[in-house]
């Protein structure tokens, strides 16, 4: 990360409201996520809790003890034969864009997952059906190909947010 000193730990249900203030602004100002109202601050910590009750890492990011960024995988699919995938995501607040937080999340994030039997990486991806578009921009598909994922499956139309049509894109990781 450009000249910054940065600490990256495990998260806890006790951050909920700071990585929730992170997440808000993603919910109520762009397609990069398909929720139209922020979760409470109690429903983030649940969220947080069942990643990590799931045996999955949830980690964050902070710069001068204020969390600034996370990062988590959670299962791919329900069933057992699924268990060496796993989804990831992770959001960094506007003001950190651009400094490799979102980098060095992803980085320790796949580091751990060896460790729990993990092999493929997948990262959902909204892609505007329709350009230019206000809500998003190409900056996510960039920074998943820049880390070596590669698009391996795309869903057309299958959002609406802000009266737009949205795709899915699939993009994939193979650890190792």
């Amino acid at each position: 990360m450009k000249d910054r000193k940065y600490r990256i730990r495990e998260a806890s249900e006790a951050d909920a409201p700071a990585l929730l203030a992170i997440y808000a602004p993603c919910v109520l100002n762009t397609a990069i996520t398909f929720e139209y109202v922020p979760p409470t601050e109690e429903e983030f910590a649940a969220r947080i809790r069942k990643v990590k009750e799931a045996g999955y890492p949830y980690l964050v990011c902070e710069i001068g003890g204020k969390p600034v960024g996370y990062a988590y995988a959670s299962r791919f699919r329900e069933r057992k034969a699924y268990d060496p995938s796993v989804e990831v995501s992770v959001y960094v607040g506007a003001e950190h864009h651009g400094l490799g937080i979102g980098k060095a999340l992803y980085r320790e994030l796949f580091g751990s997952l060896p460790t729990l039997g993990v092999t493929n990486v997948y990262a959902c991806v909204t892609v505007p059906h329709e350009t230019p578009d206000p809500y998003l921009t190409d900056a996510s598909p960039r920074f998943h190909e820049a880390l070596g994922f590669r698009k391996c499956g795309a869903f057309t139309a299958c959002a609406v947010k802000f009266g737009r049509k949205y795709d899915m894109g699939m993009w994939e990781l193979i650890l190792g």
